[in-house]
Parts: C-alpha cells; structure tokens; sequence
C-alpha cells in the first residue's frame, strides 16, 4: 500500500490534486509489488499512452499547421517515446515515489521502461479522475519544452520544410526546384538540382537521389539568407 505522505508528495510535485486518491495509488504501484498484474499500474499504463499520443497529435494539429502529416508522427514519436517519459518522470521525481518489490533496487536510475510506465500511468490515473483536460494540462505543463525541442530537430533536418515557410512569409511564393544534372550508372547515380524563391536563384547541390539533392539545395539557400548557420548539416 502507497504511504499517505507519497501520495500527498506526488499531488505536490505533479499540481494535481485527485479526488479518488486510489487512482493514484494504482497509479504508483508497479506489478513487482501488487497482489495480481490487474491491480498494478499496467492498466493504466495502456490507458495513459493513447491519452499522451491523443493530447500531442492535438497540439501539433492546432498548433503547427505548417507540418504535413510526416512530419507530425515525427514529431510525436519522439514525444511520446520511451526515452522522453523517462526523462520527464524523473524530472518531476516519480521515479522516487514508485512503490516497487523487494526483489527491485532503487541502486542507480530506474530502467526507462518502468520511469516511463509509471508517467504514462500517471496520466491515466489524471484522465480518469479529473477528464482530458485536465490530463492535457497536466501533460503540456511537463512536455510542452520536449515538443520544442523535437519540433525544432525536425524543422533542422527538413531544410525544404523551413525554406518554404520563408518563402510564403516574405514572398508569398513558392521555392521551385529544377533538376540541371545527373551522373553515373542506373543504379548509382548522382543528381544535381538548384532552387529558386521569389525569383532569386541559389547555388545548386548534389545529392544520392532527388529528395537528397533538393533538400541540400534548401539548406544552401537558408545559409545563403541567413536563416540557419553554414555548419548544420543534414
């Protein structure tokens, strides 16, 4: 059983107060330590999962209506990954409120998989005792700095994704890529293209295929405006 003094400590770090506090508590009790799975935070785990995925796909949509539909799983999927659960569990200290068996030892970071299952819980425990917004508020309070980050790794890998938005910004135009060359065998060859915005050409790239070629043309062009540092590389 989940000591009174974890559950308030828990409210307090999270700033959500439960009505039900067994939600709570079934949230922090991992399977190593329940009587049966069932009455572990493995259910609420699942239930957690799909309300994270729900809320960040939400965000994305209302928020950056740039992205194309690629570009958005990119962007949840690192969110909502194991690796950034873990990270953010520890970050509000969760971590050190899981109830765990005594066959488990609290010697050095948790396994990410149970930092991540006890966040993803947690949300579950949220959703069900206070709905979706307040398990939205909850998970934009403690994620909203890890969707930027991923936004931001995405826009730099996707050179054309960030010259368009430029373009449409300052021109009201959009970048045009001409294909001028390409060498070697069928099965090895090498192609050249050059991009032009609102009239004004820049140095062409070569690339392993088009979408390669096209997307060093873009990062040319950004260098070229300014935009982005000669340094960042695909």
């Amino acid at each position: 059983m989940v000591e009174q003094s974890t559950l308030d400590k828990c409210q307090e770090l999270t700033g959500y107060t439960f009505s039900n506090l067994h939600l709570l508590e079934l949230a922090l009790t991992h399977s190593s330590v329940a009587p049966t799975r069932v009455q572990s935070n493995e259910r609420l785990e699942f239930l957690g999962d799909s309300v994270l995925g729900l809320v960040v796909c939400d965000y994305l949509y209302q928020n950056c209506q740039s992205l194309l539909e690629g570009e958005m799983t990119k962007v949840k999927s690192a969110v909502v990954s194991r690796q950034t659960c873990s990270v953010v569990a520890e970050e509000i200290g969760l971590g050190d409120l899981l109830l765990l068996g005594k066959g488990m030892t609290r010697s050095g970071a948790l396994p990410q998989s149970i930092s991540a299952a006890v966040l993803e819980s947690l949300i579950g425990a949220i959703f069900l005792d206070g709905g979706l917004q307040a398990a939205a508020d909850f998970i934009m309070r403690n994620i909203r700095s890890h969707i930027d980050e991923a936004l931001a790794n995405e826009h730099q890998r996707n050179f054309k994704s960030l010259l368009q938005q430029h373009a449409q910004r300052e021109w009201s135009s959009t970048p045009i890529y001409r294909l001028l060359d390409e060498k070697g065998p069928d099965h090895s060859k090498c192609f050249e293209v050059a991009v032009s915005v609102g009239g004004q050409n820049f140095i062409s790239a070569w690339g392993k295929n088009k979408k390669e070629a096209e997307q060093e043309a873009a990062r040319r062009a950004l260098v070229e405006l300014g935009l982005i540092d000669e340094q960042i590389h695909q």
